[in-house]
């Protein structure tokens, strides 16, 4: 794989046992996203865009077929293996939130340094800032419950943000957010994308959010059906 690649999957597929015999979701998924490439995932519901971004991100493991992120190979790791690999290198919005319900709006936020034993001031200091970002300044020691869903969305966005991450997965990130509010993430999410070199990879529904990326990779049934360059929209 080069060295400027952050994720390669080849020959992705995903099966899962049900009552009326296997279900196939994933087919022979092949792609590879170089580092500080932006990458939208379209296509119509149940083509398996949210179960695709589970298995980059580690999330799940795959039936068959190889993923790669950030030079490690992760489809055979256990559970705990791909968790140290995410926290090492991942964001993820996903689209129901994911919140801690028994943390705050800041604990919450500072999930992902904790895990690697790195809070302490400094993590306070930058999360109650990103917190500020996403226009959540006031709401740090609120509780999910207590949120707007959202709300609860710019937590989790946040909250990827506080990760570092080389690459962000977001799933639906705007939507459930208003116009204006949805407007502010999507530049707060591209201006990571430009400033940091973070790869983006995004499932969305939305066409001119993802006309805003570099690649769009359509889906259908589960197979990839198109992969095309796009001219990304100003942000």
């Amino acid at each position: 794989m080069n060295v400027q690649s952050m994720l390669k999957v080849e020959r992705l597929t995903k099966t899962y046992r049900t009552a009326g015999g296997p279900l196939t979701v994933l087919r022979e998924v092949n792609f590879e996203f170089a580092a500080g490439a932006s990458v939208a995932i379209v296509g119509p519901s149940g083509s398996g865009k949210t179960t695709l971004l589970g298995l980059c991100a580690g999330l799940d493991r795959p039936t068959g077929g190889s993923v790669v992120l950030a030079g490690e190979s992760i489809g055979g790791l256990d559970e705990d293996a791909r968790a140290l690999v995410r926290n090492a290198h991942v964001g993820f919005v996903f689209q129901n939130f994911q919140l801690i319900p028994t943390l705050t709006a800041l604990e919450n936020v500072l999930v992902p340094v904790e895990l690697r034993g790195e809070g302490g001031r400094e993590a306070e200091v930058e999360a109650r800032g990103l917190l500020g970002r996403v226009g959540l300044g006031e709401r740090c020691d609120h509780y999910p419950v207590q949120l707007s869903g959202g709300e609860q969305q710019r937590v989790a966005l946040a909250r990827a943000f506080m990760n570092r991450p080389k690459i962000l997965f977001c799933d639906e990130p705007t939507g459930n957010l208003d116009d204006d509010t949805a407007a502010a993430m999507v530049e707060l999410i591209f201006g990571l994308n430009r400033e940091k070199g973070t790869t983006l990879v995004l499932v969305t529904h939305n066409p001119e959010l993802a006309k805003r990326c570099q690649r769009i990779i359509r889906l259908k049934g589960g197979a990839v059906v198109s992969d095309e360059s796009s001219a990304p929209a100003a942000v």
